[in-house]
């Protein structure tokens, strides 16, 4: 297939040809919007290796019922609306990897971003939230 066939189907066909370059670009910018977000995102396994290895802060960032219901063994709980980097459970913990947990893994995107923001390094996200965790089938800790 030449240049000349491929500029001749999209001449045919607009819509489709406009479909594509649109996908395209949408594709490109979450690239590379993913990459420079300076925070990574974390599998279940991969977050018990970063706790077990360095000693990972993780912050359930969701409402104290639901963390009481069932959370990471060793969380700490700081609600999304009283979120601060400068939290004395956060703020200790600099020079550690910090780990944001949520229901689903979008909203602690936010939080993350903040922590960047304030001169956190190494910042992580649970990519799925605790779904993530409960469908991974590792432990709960019921309560404070």
């Amino acid at each position: 297939m030449t240049f000349e066939e491929l500029l001749a189907f999209a001449g045919r066909n607009p819509l489709l040809s406009t479909a594509l370059a649109g996908i395209t670009v949408a594709l490109i910018y979450t690239e590379i919007s993913r990459l420079t977000r300076g925070f990574k995102s974390l599998r279940p396994a991969e977050l018990t290796a970063l706790v077990n290895r360095e000693n990972a802060l993780v912050v359930d960032l969701r409402p104290i019922g639901d963390f009481e219901k069932g959370h990471i063994p060793g969380s700490k709980n700081v609600q999304m609306s009283q979120f601060d980097p400068e939290n004395k459970q956060i703020a200790a913990a600099k020079a550690l990897p910090v780990v944001l947990v949520c229901k689903t893994g979008h909203i602690a995107g936010g939080a993350a971003k903040r922590l960047k923001k304030a001169g956190f390094e190494q910042v992580y996200l649970l990519e799925g939230g605790i779904g993530a965790w409960q469908q991974a089938d590792l432990p709960l800790k019921r309560g404070r």
